[in-house]
């Protein structure tokens, strides 16, 4: 159940992100804005696993999994729609 509510959560991340993103670097073509939230979804859902499961194997606690798990999609679904813009031109 603990993972459901992870994936859940990352995909509520990476929509949110993706909408911030449009309002960041304003995009209107329906294309660009698609890509933006299958990367930035996919980005969070990655990076939150990442966190969730490694944070723990490299002996750090609980409390810094929580805190990993909530702001590191969120700055990496940012930071790869970034790098898609810069590698588009």
């Amino acid at each position: 159940m603990e993972i459901l509510l992870l994936v859940v959560a990352m995909i509520v991340v990476g929509v949110i992100m993706s909408f911030i993103a449009g309002f960041i670097w304003k995009e209107r073509n329906p294309d660009e804005v698609r890509r933006d939230y299958i990367a930035s979804i996919i980005t969070a859902v990655v990076v939150g696993f990442m966190s969730w499961f490694i944070i723990p194997m490299l002996g750090f606690s609980d409390t810094l999994k929580y805190i990993s798990a909530a702001t590191e999609p969120a700055g990496s679904a940012l930071i790869v729609l970034w790098i898609i813009r810069k590698a588009k031109k």
